[in-house]
This record gives structure tokens, sequence and C-alpha cells, in this order.
């Protein structure tokens, strides 16, 4: 099929062969979990669960808050210990509130969701409903709560359903795995999806470097043909990072271009990850929460690299010594997801999540850590952007504290793929300034929100006072007049009185 243009973008080497041969083995739950109730975008789950309490696999741990929230659900049959503060997956090091789940070694399934047997013929408010109830989030690294982008069908027109099978960032080999040994599932995921969002055309996109997984799905759709009439098509899509920002990606295959701050929906496409589909289909046929994902483990200071299905609350020390262990120990750098868009780790000691898909442990010789040079103005970072930024200007403005103006150059618009830094022949850490700048300057739109909710609520109160106070004049005034009449109308009564025995005294007269 015709593929469009896309500017910029970077050749990157991949180092996919660490982990790409290495099938997914199921992990068994370390001796202890420890699962954040903060596990997706938006607003936390609050638990519903005490410490002592007997749980089974599946079980319903925290219910979600809001509209924009998921439920949390056992990663297996144990005892709740406690509900605390744990330290989050997250380069701050900050905590967040946690269970601290004992597993019992049995790993028993609790009494699962019942099964759509036949989604095609299910109301897709249904499927919605039970996506929620399941806690599938967005598992390409997002976390958004899918069930969320699956009630867009109801609301905006999709015509284009994009299933995002890149996997670019390098190292990363969970979704290649998934898609070579279980197409069957990813395809029907996407079936369950197409005829929620109630789309007809259907793209799955994978980068030309993964041919086996290109031939799994392809013969996975051919399975199916006659029931899709043609409407899924497996694309090879070249292999050029990032590819799988689903920006990019919705232009490459539609020539859509995305308006800066809007949504896939709002062209009229929606993206979901392998995985995701995968997760769908669990829950709707299956009936079963999501309560694991695929990781990838891998770095050179990784013994033995791997694909590993990992339970969530699983801690990163333990994914480490599912695989041997470190050769390079401490490693030079400890990331969550892949290197570009990755997220340094605080400590080890903290938990596997939704939204990670993949844990490095890199070596020295994996990365540069010298000093930056000065910008050079050379324009390679302006090349490589794939949003048309020009990074070099925006970066002096950060630098000198002059947001307003980076933000009027597009920072806001930067994705954080990294492409500018890894391109920079100073070696300037431009997508570090550039979150430092993004961070600052939300933080800056939160406080002038306050703001002006505190002034409007301030202003209300005083019209509040203000309609009170000229209730009361009012109505004091009102009272004053009613005295004023009553006595008026009490001394015409008294006049009145007082006339009426002076004439019968004329009279007599």
């Amino acid at each position: 099929m015709k593929l469009f243009r896309i500017r910029g973008g970077v050749d990157v080497e991949h180092r996919k062969e660490l982990s790409s041969e290495q099938a997914i083995r199921v992990m068994a739950p370390p001796s202890r979990l420890h699962v954040p109730l903060q596990q997706h975008a938006g607003v936390s789950a609050d638990p519903v669960v005490a410490p002592g309490d007997r749980v089974l696999k599946g079980d319903l741990l925290a219910q979600p808050q809001g509209a924009v929230s998921a439920p949390i659900h056992a990663p297996t049959s144990g005892v709740v210990l406690e509900i605390c503060e744990r330290m989050a997956p997250h380069p701050s090091g900050l905590s967040v509130r946690s269970i601290e789940l004992e597993p019992d070694g049995e790993d028993r399934w609790g009494a699962c969701l019942p099964p759509i047997e036949d989604p095609f013929t299910a109301d897709p408010a249904v499927i919605t409903a039970r996506v929620a109830e399941a806690g599938v989030v967005g598992l390409g690294g997002a976390a958004f709560p899918t069930a969320v982008k699956l009630g867009l069908g109801a609301r905006t027109p999709i015509d284009t359903l994009v299933i995002n099978g890149a996997e670019c960032e390098p190292y990363l080999t969970c979704d290649d795995r998934l898609m070579r040994e279980q197409a069957g599932e990813v395809i029907d995921g996407v079936r369950i999806i197409a005829y929620t969002l109630k789309v007809r055309d259907i793209r799955i996109a994978i980068e030309s470097n993964k041919p086996q997984a290109l031939e799994a799905m392809t013969r996975a759709v051919g399975a199916i043909e006659a029931d899709h009439d043609g409407r899924i098509v497996v694309v090879a899509i070249p292999t050029r990072y990032p590819m799988g920002s689903e920006r990019h990606l919705v232009q490459l295959i539609t020539g859509h271009e995305i308006p800066a701050r809007r949504l896939p929906a709002d062209v009229g496409v929606a993206v979901h990850n392998v995985a995701t589909a995968r997760a769908i289909r669990h829950a709707v046929r299956l009936g079963r929460p999501l309560v694991s994902r695929v990781v990838t483990v891998s770095g050179g200071a990784v013994r033995r690299p791997m694909n590993l299905e990992v339970p969530f609350g699983t801690l990163v020390s333990d994914l480490l010594e599912a695989c041997d262990g470190l050769a390079e120990d401490p490693p030079a750098r400890l990331l969550a997801g892949g290197p570009m868009m990755g997220q340094p780790l605080p400590d080890r000691e903290v938990p596997v999540i939704k939204g990670i898909g993949g844990v490095l442990a890199l070596s020295w010789g994996e990365i540069h850590d010298g000093p930056s040079h000065p910008c050079i103005r050379c324009g390679t970072c302006v090349s490589v952007c794939p949003c048309g930024l020009v990074p070099f200007e925006m970066v002096q403005y950060v630098r000198h504290d002059r947001l307003d103006d980076a933000a009027a150059l597009g920072v806001r618009d930067c994705v954080g793929c990294g492409s500018c830094a890894y391109a920079c022949p100073s070696h300037i850490p431009l997508a570090q300034y550039f979150h430092y700048a993004k961070g600052r300057l939300n933080a800056e739109d939160r406080d002038r929100r306050k703001h002006e909710l505190m002034k409007r609520l301030a202003e209300g109160r005083t019209a509040r006072m203000e309609k009170v106070a000229r209730a009361k004049r009012e109505a004091l005034a009102k009272r004053k007049a009613a005295a004023a009449a009553k006595k008026a109308a009490e001394a015409a009564k008294a006049a009145e009185a007082a006339k009426a025995p002076a004439a019968g005294d004329a009279g007599a007269a």
C-alpha cells in the first residue's frame, strides 16, 4: 500500500539481537509484590482491600476514581500485607501509594469476569465497559485507559484503525516476540477493537526489520480472511526511529498530519498497540483482567537478556535476578523503557507497572557519558526533528530561562523522541532541556489556572457577599418603611380619634 512521507528521524543502532531470539518466558511471582495504585494516566485507584485479606489472582484490589482512571487487580493469589507508600518507578524517586502482597505460590485465579463468547454480536458499549472493568490501559508506554479511547467510536467518527507494531526503540523486542508467538490472539483483539469502534479500514504497521513478526501476523490475518473481507492489511514500514510515534505513524499510513496538541481521533484515526489488542482479547474472550505484561530485560550489563511475562508489582531487582543478574554491577544506566525515550530508574527496588515494556541495564560502553560542548549551529537537530522544530534555538531560550520564547518556537509540540540529542555532534542533552521546559510551562499553566480559579472564587464570594449585604439593606429599608408607615397610620388613627370627641362636644353645645 502507499506510504506517505514523514520528516526527520534517525537511524539508530538497534541492538535487538540481544533478546529478539529469546522466546517469552512466564515469570513466577517473587516472594513479594509491591503493586502501585497509580499505574495509568489519570487519577489513582482507591483500595478496596485491607491488610490481612486473602485474594486470588485477578481479584479487585483498587477501584477507579473518575472518568480517566483504571482498576488494579491482584497479579497472583496471596495475602495483603499492608497498604503503604513505596518508591515509584520514576526518575523523581517520589513515593506512591501501593499494596504489598505476599504470594502463596499457588497462582490461583479467582472468579473471572463472565466471558463475552461472541463479541461481534455484543453491544460495543458492553465491550467498552468490559475493557474498563478489566483495567486495560495502553501498553505502548502511555498507559492511557483503553476504554476511554474505545468510547471515542460512539462520539467521534473513526474511519481508520492503526495498530502499532513498529517497536522502533532500540533493545526492545517484547512486541516483536508477542507478534511472532501469539499472532492469532493479537489479530482477534484487533478485530474486537475494530468492531467496537465501527471501523472497517485496519492497518497493522510493523517495521521491516521484523520479518518473522510480519510473516506471523500476515499468516494470522490470512486465517480469518473470509471473515474480514480484506479489511486488515499488514504493512511493512521503514526501519527508522521514531517510526512508532503515533503522530508520525498516522501520517505515514494515512497522510493525515495531526495538528499540534490534538489527538489522532481529530483526523478520524484510532491507534492501539499490539500488546493492548491482546489484553483486550483476554478481557473480552476470557474475562481476565490485566495483571501482567511482556517485558524486555536487556542491555550490555545484563548477563542473559530475556522477554518475560511479568506480574505487576515485581521489583526490577527480581527481574534482573531472573536474567542471572548483572555482568557489570552497578550498570552505567538503569532505564524503564527504551534508551531514547525511557526514564532513568532511581533504584532497583521499584516495581514493574502497566506502562513499562522494557528494563535496560546499560554498560559504560553503550552510553556517552562525556561532557557536552558548545552548539556549533550545524542544523543537524533541525534536519532530524520529526516535528519540524528548531531545537538549537529552543535550547538557548530554555538555558536562559526564557520559557515563553521557547514556547513560541513550539517546545510544547516536542514529542520527546530524543532524535535531536542522539544526532547532536556536541552531545547537548536537548531532549532533557525540553522535558524540563515543558514541565516548567505546565507547572506555570497549573499555577495560572489555580490563580484564575481562586480569583473567580474570590470574585464570586465578593459578589455573593455584596448580594447578601444588598438584600439586608433592602430588607432593613423595607422594615423601616413599614415601621414608618405603621407609625404614620397610628398617628393618623390617633388624630382621627382625637377629632371625634371634639366634634361630639361641639354638637352638644
